[in-house]
């Protein structure tokens, strides 16, 4: 029983740890404006990674 609780508690932690996917709206350098989805720890980490300088594409959380 307690064998079957560790593995439980493993599963659990390890499903916890998954990064989520939040939805993020995106203005290239033309002005242009997108929905992109992305994964992070937060909405602002997620969509910060979904961001690029060097097209200026700019993303904020949804």
């Amino acid at each position: 029983m307690k064998k079957v609780l560790f593995v439980a508690a493993l599963g659990m932690l390890t499903l916890a740890s998954c990064k989520k996917e939040y939805t993020c709206t995106c203005t290239d350098g033309t002005g242009a404006v997108t929905t992109e989805t992305a994964k992070g720890k937060d909405a602002t980490d997620a969509c910060a990674d979904a961001s690029s300088v060097i097209n200026l594409k700019v993303c904020t959380p949804q």
